[in-house]
């Protein structure tokens, strides 16, 4: 029988991981920044290069803070809306399997949302 509890293991593992396969697809949108015209999609109607600007924060930024767990309820806010909108606007017409990622990071990111980042964080919750 198990008797210690590996919640703030298993806390660290989740923040480290989902934040870590997030900036796989963050990353290289940070070129996009500097072309001209700015060429990207405008799922909100805020222009192509605010809705940039906010997945670049949902997709980069927000997953450092929440990789050294810094901050981390606070940044798992936009992460979660970035995949929110990946989703549900989006891939709003796709089928379950092309949206399907986009749900596993947005379960993900509620869930470190809900709970903290655990005591292995820089934030120690």
């Amino acid at each position: 029988m198990l008797t210690k509890n590996y919640t703030n293991l298993a806390l660290a593992i989740l923040r480290i991981s989902i934040s870590g396969m997030m900036l796989v697809h963050g990353i290289p949108k940070i070129e996009r920044l500097f072309t001209s015209p700015i060429e990207f999609g405008d799922p909100i109607g805020v222009g192509p290069t605010a809705s940039l600007i906010l997945a670049l924060i949902g997709e980069v930024i927000a997953p450092i803070f929440i990789i050294i767990g810094y901050k981390t309820k606070l940044a798992a806010i936009p992460a979660t809306i970035t995949m929110l909108v990946a989703a549900f606007i989006v891939h709003l017409e796709d089928d379950f399997y092309t949206k399907e990622k986009a749900l596993l990071y947005l379960v993900g990111f509620l869930v470190l949302f809900l709970t903290g980042p655990g005591k292995y964080s820089l934030d120690k919750h």
